[in-house]
C-alpha cells in the first residue's frame, strides 16, 4: 500500500474533516472512497474479464455484420488507414 502526502490549506482541511465526520467516516476512510469511485483499478493477480484473443474478438463482431454493410467496407483499410481516418490521400503499396 502506498501512502500519498498533499497539502491542503488549513480551512479546506478542516472542512475536508467536517464533511467527512458528518458521514461517519475519517478523512482517510472518505478520500479513500472517492478514489476507489473516481479511479477503480484491478488487482493484479486477477485476469482481465474478456483475455480473449483480439481476432476472436473481431471475429464476433464480423458475424453479426450484415452482408450489405461488411460489402461497404474497404477492402484495403488496414494498408490505407491514414486516408480513412485522416483523409489523406491513398498511398501506392
Amino acid at each position: 500500500m502506498a501512502t500519498l502526502h498533499i497539502e491542503i490549506p488549513d480551512q479546506k482541511a478542516a472542512a475536508l474533516k467536517a464533511y467527512a465526520q458528518a458521514r461517519g467516516l475519517s478523512v482517510e476512510q472518505w478520500l479513500t472512497q472517492l478514489v476507489d469511485q473516481a479511479a477503480p483499478v484491478a488487482p493484479l493477480d486477477t485476469p482481465d474479464e474478456d483475455d480473449r484473443p483480439l481476432s476472436a474478438m473481431f471475429g464476433e463482431i464480423w458475424a453479426d455484420m450484415p452482408d450489405e454493410v461488411r460489402a461497404k467496407l474497404p477492402s484495403d483499410g488496414a494498408d490505407q488507414h491514414d486516408h480513412y481516418i485522416y483523409g489523406t490521400p491513398k498511398r501506392a503499396v
